[in-house]
């Protein structure tokens, strides 16, 4: 069997670890190169294009409903095969059933595209979903809501299948994006 090195300890951290999204951005996965080092993102160049296409996207955000969003990831290892993946699934709820939001819907899943998305967690640490293969919409749901208190929305599945768990964006990254 190989080492594949010393272990490193976990601490327990003494901050208050808040659950729930703050943010979310999408853009396509192609239209964006990415460096990753050491679990980090330290540089996220929009407009490079791996396909050859000379087509500018924006980072868009998905403006979700405050205490509605999570993520998951969890490893899926497999002693036989020697395999391990991280599957990471990103549900979003979107407030308000509209026109507009119905057409950029449709946009994320059209062909079902590979996508990069930001997540702005509620402690402020920004991560990146899919930057190995891309992320995909793999389902959309809700509807009218019955009661006049009831939301009209949409709930979004997003799923990402990763060698590694999801890397953190760099400050810097993060300031010129903008976001």
């Amino acid at each position: 069997m190989a080492f594949c090195g010393c272990l490193t300890t976990i601490e327990r951290s003494c901050d208050n670890s808040i659950g729930g999204l703050d943010k979310i951005w999408a853009i396509p996965y192609d239209s964006v190169e990415t460096t990753v080092v050491d679990g980090e993102v330290t540089a996220f160049n929009i407009g490079t294009f791996s396909t050859g296409l000379t087509v500018s996207c924006d980072l868009v955000q998905i403006q979700v409903n405050k205490d509605s969003s999570s993520y998951t990831e969890e490893a899926n290892i497999d002693l036989v095969n020697g395999t391990t993946l991280y599957n990471i699934t990103l549900s979003a709820m979107i407030g308000r059933r509209d026109l507009a939001k119905r057409n950029a819907i449709l946009l994320m899943g059209a062909g079902q595209q590979n996508l990069l998305l930001i997540i702005k967690d509620n402690n402020g640490i920004y991560w990146l979903m899919g930057h190995e293969t891309g992320a995909n919409l793999t389902g959309v749901g809700e509807g009218s809501g019955q009661a006049k208190a009831d939301n009209s929305k949409y709930s979004l599945t997003f799923l990402a299948e990763q060698r590694e768990m999801m890397p953190v964006l760099d400050d810097t990254v993060v300031l010129s994006l903008g976001i």
